[in-house]
């Protein structure tokens, strides 16, 4: 409904309405009054004419449209005011002068203002309590007509000031804004606040002139971007939910709030002679004449979005032209910050095609409070337009938890595989593709060693095997359909006995991969030689339900023979491995601590009460963190909570430090060191290179060896200089067993140089490698074994390797797999750590379990000295599905795990002072709280544990 509010204005100052801006609604359209204003009329150039002028406001009051999930004004919807009685036109009805008087003027019918007199002190003036209108999270703008008169030459600052009263804490007070006031003028003072608690009372006051000076004020809007009128009839601000913050999101109303970014925009019925059409509506839009892959069409959001929200993006795009049929396009944030840092945002990216239109979608959260924030799609070559029928960006709505999974009789041990043994021949065997299978003997009676582990007691293979011969393509092998006797959300191990025939020119790849429908699965993979049998472990699990599933071994090259025995594929008992490892974590990680006690009566303590608790466990369990996450306070206080340890996603890499050459960037990396020292956090430093190419920035791809010999001297020398002493751990030359870009431009000994140089710099620093696919058995090129080989050669060559690094970014972990691995490992004597684990789950509960089963083996694991997850707030994790927190801030299950762990991994112990004034316990290594309980009084101490195996004689003097 249309309602129209015709206000008389009086004063020195035509008024500009700058309390009701066009983002909040429309202002002065024509309407069926004559008089009605212009709101293009209503500009700077009226300021200080004395006139009185009619001014006929059209106010359209919010109202969620959901017929199509937009707003219903592609201008924008005006925001209510949540003050009571905001123009005076009530008196001073919901109005308390504090500490001073104040009374209502009405210079003529409808125009009113209020002034504050009497005013003994500067924090005098006129009140409201908005307590029950505001709530945590959104931004309020407040926007105020204000004015002074009295006894005054110059001007007055008038101050616009929240009081926050709290019933069991101090009141604080929240500034607002001020402005600059001259006598005889009205002037507009502006502001935003945002509440990141909830106090008892809210009170929101104007005050600020000096004693004696009048304050005046003509009218007072507090608003925010969304808000309802609910059944009590008061105004509430909200989180949005189904309303689309974008302004004329399906080009009804022309490409009016929409620009080009870097490129111009046109609004389509048609293109290709009427072979585009819109999917939906009217009307689309191309970004056309683009020169550079980040030109697109963008809007820009500031004042529709709030920090700490989460958002959900729907575009439907499609690509035009340039002959290019197929391309990514991308959903961006850019976000300017009020110091003026820039941050870029991918939200999602979808497959365009010139066929059809597609669906991207994604999902964003800000941090900061933006002072400047715009969305774009991007992406395609220049030349190639994009298309764009609609967006929608809407406050991501919270999804219910998963449940946990329900699985009847998991039958665990048994192995899924028919005719395994092959007392039945080739029976459910099938050749995948042209190939030959027959049934020999000669192949191992003993279960495979990770197979072992996890089964424990087993009858002895057949010792047959299938033979496959006439392979004519690498994917050839034997095969089984297993699709019925899987269980969704099962963990499964594979293992197996795997060999090849003489003949081949070399080592061969052998791997036990899935066909889930259509798709391919990655597999377990070994690598094997000729003439030996090879052991081949991994695991799988399938969380949606099939049609069809094929296991098949397949592989080495077309002509090499391959023999299979013992093919196993059982669902785990992890619950059985948790309560070995239970023992085997108290074995090797606590320690005896003897706390002896004494003090100038030492009998009368004998028989006293000691209840001892541990307040940290100092075994480094750390997490990943960006810049942009420390400007949210929820992720900073879980952050600085929960983890002892810190490493940087990207901040630190060299393409973050030196995008270009010669320009140093090294705030970012300063504002997060800043922050862990704060807490007393210690910081890996991830890392100085990274041997893959396509993660090597572009300016140093193009230098000539000499060039890029001398850059890699100057990275090495700025940042360890800049640094030491601040990083406990650096990841030197990252991930060199799955790149060689600085190895193929610089030789080898480029490798055992860097590690050198780096020890001379820092020589406290601990050098690490670190790499992925290590624990897993799924890729060749990272088995334990060639990790191995890696690091000896480098410490041949004389580099100081201090330590080994394993990502650890695995899916269905199988607890023996992780443990063989890290068994190889530990022969090297080094320190390992998990330098990047996650494990990702669509279903909370079961990425619970698997981070359960990678925490507990590193813990029970005597070569592991430290863990860092990578990651744990959701939009803020490497892989999707692996966060602990949701983005707004709600712990899942999986955190609830990651917690309740870590409360498992706290000592307490009780009892009494012995007639030798002792008491033992065996605890973790860390920090303590003891309370000494007497007859008549009770002492508490604090002492500190340190890793070590002999007992711990702790002395309290009391």
């Amino acid at each position: 409904m249309r309602k129209l509010v015709t206000c008389c204005f009086k004063g020195p100052v035509t008024p500009t309405n700058q309390c009701l801006s066009k983002s909040q609604g429309s202002v002065g359209e024509t309407t069926e009054d004559p008089s009605a204003g212009n709101a293009e009329n209503l500009n700077s150039e009226h300021c200080g004419r004395i006139s009185y002028q009619r001014l006929v406001l059209e106010l359209k009051p919010f109202v969620p449209q959901r017929s199509d999930g937009n707003m219903n004004n592609s201008r924008g919807s005006v925001a209510s005011n949540i003050i009571v009685n905001h123009d005076f036109s009530r008196g001073l009805d919901s109005w308390h002068p504090n500490c001073c008087h104040a009374f209502v003027v009405s210079a003529e019918p409808g125009r009113n203002h209020v002034v504050v007199t009497n005013r003994k002190e500067p924090w005098q003036g006129l009140e409201q309590d908005i307590s029950g209108k505001v709530t945590v999270g959104p931004n309020y703008r407040v926007c105020a007509r204000v004015g002074i008169s009295g006894p005054i030459q110059s001007s007055a600052v008038v101050t616009a000031t929240l009081r926050l009263e709290f019933r069991h804490a101090p009141t604080t007070y929240m500034f607002i804004g001020k402005s600059s006031v001259s006598k005889d003028e009205w002037k507009t003072l502006e502001g935003m606040f945002q509440l990141s608690t909830l106090p008892d009372r809210i009170v929101f006051y104007l005050e600020g002139p000096s004693p004696g000076v009048d304050l005046l004020i003509e009218s007072i809007v507090i608003s925010c971007p969304y808000m309802i009128k609910t059944d009590d009839t008061s105004i509430r601000c909200f989180a949005p939910g189904d309303e689309n913050i974008i302004l004329n999101p399906n080009f009804e109303d022309g490409i009016n709030n929409w620009s080009g970014r870097g490129c111009k925009i046109v609004l389509h019925d048609s293109m290709g002679d009427g072979k585009v059409m819109p999917k939906s509506g009217k009307f689309f839009a191309s970004a056309t004449e683009r020169r550079q892959i980040w030109n697109g069409i963008q809007q820009e959001i500031t004042s529709r979005v709030q920090r700490k929200l989460a958002y959900e993006v729907t575009a439907i795009v499609r690509i035009f032209g340039n002959n290019v049929t197929s391309a990514a396009v991308q959903a961006t944030l850019w976000v300017q910050t009020p110091d003026l840092r820039e941050q870029y945002i991918g939200i999602g990216n979808s497959q365009a095609t010139d066929k059809d239109w597609v669906q991207l979608q994604g999902k964003f959260l800000i941090n900061a409070s933006p002072s400047k924030v715009v969305i774009s799609l991007e992406g395609p070559p220049p030349g190639t337009d994009i298309l764009l029928n609609s967006l929608v960006v809407k406050h991501a709505e919270k999804v219910p938890p998963s449940p946990p999974p329900v699985i009847e009789n998991p039958a665990f041990g048994v192995n899924i595989i028919t005719n395994s043994n092959l007392y039945d021949g080739t029976t459910q065997w099938f050749p995948l593709g042209g190939c030959t299978l027959s049934v020999q003997s000669g192949s191992p009676h003993i279960l495979p060693p990770m197979a072992r582990d996890s089964l424990g007691d087993h009858e002895p293979l057949s010792g047959r095997y299938i033979l496959v011969t006439n392979r004519t393509q690498t994917w050839m092998g034997p095969a089984q359909m297993i699709t019925d006797k899987l269980q969704l959300y099962l963990t499964y191990q594979v293992s197996a006995w795997v060999r090849i025939g003489s003949g081949a020119s070399g080592p061969q790849t052998v791997n036990v991969t899935l066909k889930v429908d259509d798709q391919w699965l990655n597999g377990v993979q070994v690598e094997v030689i000729s003439d030996t049998w090879h052991e081949i472990g991994g695991s799988f699990r399938i969380e949606k339900k099939p049609d069809k599933v094929m296991v098949c071994v397949q592989g080495p090259a077309s002509g090499v023979d391959v023999m299979l025995a013992g093919l196993q594929i059982f669902p785990v008992d992890r619950q059985a491995r948790f309560r070995r490892l239970k023992r085997q974590t108290d074995k090797i990680r606590k320690r005896d601590v003897i706390l002896k006690f004494s003090g100038s009566d030492l009998s009368s303590l004998v028989g006293a009460l000691v209840e001892v608790r541990q307040t940290q466990n100092s075994f480094p369990i750390g997490a990943c963190v960006n810049r942009t996450n420390i400007d949210n306070e929820d992720f900073v206080n879980f952050f600085t909570k929960h983890f002892n340890w810190a490493v940087f996603g990207n901040e630190l890499k060299w393409y973050w430090t030196e995008p270009q050459q010669g320009n140093l960037k090294y705030k970012d990396a300063d504002d997060i060191l800043t922050l862990c020292q704060s807490h007393n956090m210690e910081v890996r430093g991830h890392c100085i290179f990274w041997e893959v190419e396509n993660m090597v920035q572009s300016w140093v791809k193009s230098l000539n060896a000499n060039d890029l010999r001398t850059a890699v001297q100057n990275r090495l020398n700025g940042l360890l200089t800049r640094y030491k002493g601040k990083f406990k751990h650096y990841d030197v030359n990252n991930e060199m067993l799955h790149g060689s870009f600085y190895q193929d431009h610089l030789g080898k000994d480029i490798r055992a140089s860097m590690f050198k140089t780096a020890n001379q710099l820092d020589p406290t620093a601990t050098l690490f490698v670190n790499d992925y696919n290590v624990e897993n058995g799924s890729d060749i090129r990272s088995s334990p074994e060639k990790y191995i080989e890696h690091i000896l050669d480098l410490q041949e060559q004389g580099a100081p390797v201090g330590g080994v690094g394993i990502q650890g970014h695995i899916d269905s972990p199988v607890a023996p797999i992780v443990c063989s691995a890290l068994d190889k490992l530990g022969i090297l004597g080094l320190p390992i750590w998990f330098t990047e684990l996650d494990v990702s789950s669509v279903n909370e509960y079961v990425r619970a379990d698997d981070l359960e089963v990678m925490l507990r083996e590193v813990f029970a694991h005597p070569a592991v000295e430290g863990v860092m997850l990578w990651g744990f707030w959701e939009l803020f994790t490497f892989r999707k599905n692996s966060h602990l927190v949701n983005a707004e801030g709600d712990v899942n299950e999986a955190g609830r795990r990651f917690l309740s762990l870590k409360q498992e991994w706290l000592s307490d112990a009780h009892g009494l002072i012995d007639g030798q004034g002792q008491i033992e316990f065996r605890g973790f290594p860390g920090s303590y709280e003891v309370d000494i309980v007497g007859v008549s009084t009770k002492v508490s101490k604090t002492f500190v544990v340190d890793k070590g195996e002999s007992p711990l004689v702790v002395s309290i003097t009391l």
